[in-house]
């Protein structure tokens, strides 16, 4: 520590200690300086009382202007599949018994995304409780050249959960069982339409976590997250679930259902055939059930939220992070000054920290509360010393844990509620990670309303948003292919963890080399010979 610290030091160690302590008020939990009230005048108490968004119907006004549909907004075209007719209608009613809908009223929410950005016009869907059902309903579907799109919580960001078309949309909202949870290995085996946030109850009560944990986990599905391969905000500590989905069940076009659906940590058999519908999007197979390996619930979490003077000091605070909390870090976030005024400005979501150019929040996970609590001690006063951060707040008991998280999840339900959002994923080396958003600002200037970025730093992921009052073909021209091209010349990626879906399907050569999508479409053609599963998503439209 620092000399000309010295003296302040233990004033602060008190407080920081009396933070730790359950019922501690917001004058106990802040640090580095005076106490401070929240920036738009709300006691602490105030943030984070209303429920995380679940993403859906629910975050929208029912007043709110219709959709423009996609095939009139982009220039996609209907590929030559069949119409679903009366037989086709009746033979699915033979199949799923009173789980056929055709009401237009019903329907208008499966045909729009989340975003309210793309709007498809299909007239059929489908609720299958069994991966047989699914195996029946694609079987017929395969024989007649119909098209399918599999919809889970429809909580994507890309519009790969909507038809573009009249696709018949595929629902696994009834195939939501829990098979089993073995407490002794921690794997859960589970239907694919479970939501993410009952999982976690799930899991909980027994003990464990689940290993992925997402702003939409109150609406979003488990089958989902691994069809789109999601990444969220425990990847840094628990990785991607490449790595922790130890099996599934798929069914193919054919109405074929293969089951590797494994619950072994190794299997050294052959290909590892699961991974080829991780991350494919509905377009190889539809995934109806996983084996997923969860990790033990940590014993002492703690969530420090912190106020940065720049981005380089972002970055130290990190390199700070991984370097003295080691093997208890769970979470590195940041947010810039923008992301903060939404989140009040639209949700009424106080700062429990003073104004600041940048925000961290950094979570801690682990078995042993005095240990955690020795090393959270060094961390915090070493950026006490060294002008790294401007002020903070610490939380240790769940309610403010939740409160402070509120802050970071709940960006994305601001941002739709600012206008519409051009919305971009990507990943970039550390460094360059905030870059491109001082230079969006500058390029687009009064065009757009806001220029916004935050995400998952310890990922090197900026969800960089941009808001206007309206879609504007004009302003999307002068992102795209400009984002797409600044990202290439970074060596990043054009989709960190959102996925391609229809969006962004032809810009995968930012990304991948030509030899790259034609193995892709040559696998496609393989597993999917009349390309019926969710198509217009994933692959270029000429590949």
């Amino acid at each position: 520590m620092v000399p000309h610290l010295v003296s302040k030091w233990p004033a602060w160690l008190c407080r920081w200690r009396a933070a730790c302590t359950p019922g501690a008020s917001l004058q106990q939990r802040t640090w580095l300086g005076v106490s401070r009230r929240p920036a738009w005048g709300s006691p602490w108490g105030v943030v984070g009382t209303s429920p995380l968004v679940r993403r859906g119907s629910s975050s929208t006004s029912s007043r709110a202007p219709e959709v423009v549909l996609t095939h009139e907004r982009y220039p996609v075209q209907r590929l030559p599949f069949s119409v679903v007719s009366e037989e086709d209608r009746a033979a699915f009613e033979r199949m799923i018994p009173g789980r056929v809908i055709v009401d237009p009223e019903e329907l208008e929410a499966s045909n729009v995304d989340w975003l309210r950005s793309v709007r498809g016009c299909g007239k059929v869907l489908l609720r299958p409780r069994t991966s047989e059902e699914v195996s029946h309903i694609l079987r017929h579907c395969h024989e007649r050249n119909l098209a399918v799109s599999t919809q889970g919580g429809n909580t994507g960001l890309v519009g790969g959960s909507v038809p573009v078309f009249d696709e018949i949309i595929l629902s696994t909202a009834l195939m939501n069982q829990v098979i089993s949870f073995h407490d002794m290995s921690g794997t859960l085996v589970c239907q694919a339409g479970c939501v993410l946030e009952e999982l976690s109850r799930h899991v909980e009560e027994r003990g464990f976590i689940m290993p992925l944990d997402l702003g939409a986990k109150g609406s979003c599905h488990i089958g989902g997250n691994l069809a789109t391969n999601a990444g969220g905000l425990r990847f840094l500590r628990y990785g991607s679930l490449r790595g922790t989905v130890l099996g599934l069940e798929a069914v193919l076009a054919d109405g074929t259902v293969l089951n590797c659906l494994m619950s072994l940590r190794k299997d050294n058999t052959g290909y590892d055939l699961k991974q080829l519908f991780i991350g494919s999007e509905g377009t190889l197979g539809v995934i109806t059930a996983v084996s997923i390996l969860c990790p033990p619930k940590p014993r002492a979490v703690n969530v420090a939220f912190l106020g940065c003077p720049g981005f380089a000091e972002v970055l130290q605070t990190f390199r700070a992070c991984r370097g003295m909390l080691g093997e208890i870090l769970s979470a590195f976030e940041f947010m810039d000054a923008a992301c903060m005024q939404l989140v009040g400005s639209h949700l009424r979501l106080a700062s429990p920290v003073q104004e600041s150019p940048f925000y961290v929040l950094v979570e801690t996970s682990g078995s042993k509360a005095e240990h955690d609590a020795e090393k959270l001690s060094s961390f915090l006063e070493q950026l006490l010393g060294s002008g790294l951060v401007t002020d903070g707040t610490l939380a240790t008991d769940q309610r403010k844990i939740k409160a402070l998280w509120a802050l970071r999840e709940r960006i994305a339900e601001a941002l739709s509620r600012d206008g519409y959002v051009y919305k971009y994923d990507i990943s970039l080396p550390v460094e360059r990670l905030y870059d491109l958003v001082p230079d969006l600002r500058a390029r687009l200037g009064p065009r757009a309303k806001h220029v916004v970025g935050y995400g998952h730093l310890g990922d090197g992921n900026l969800h960089l948003n941009v808001t206007a009052e309206a879609f504007s073909a004009a302003l999307l021209g002068e992102l795209e292919p400009y984002v797409y091209a600044w990202t290439a010349g970074q060596q990043g990626s054009v989709s960190a963890e959102h996925g391609v879906g229809f969006k962004k399907r032809d810009v995968l050569g930012y990304s991948k080399p030509p030899e790259a999508l034609r193995l892709m479409q040559q696998l496609k053609t393989l597993l999917d010979p009349k390309g019926i599963l969710n198509p217009y998503k994933t692959l270029p439209t000429r590949a």
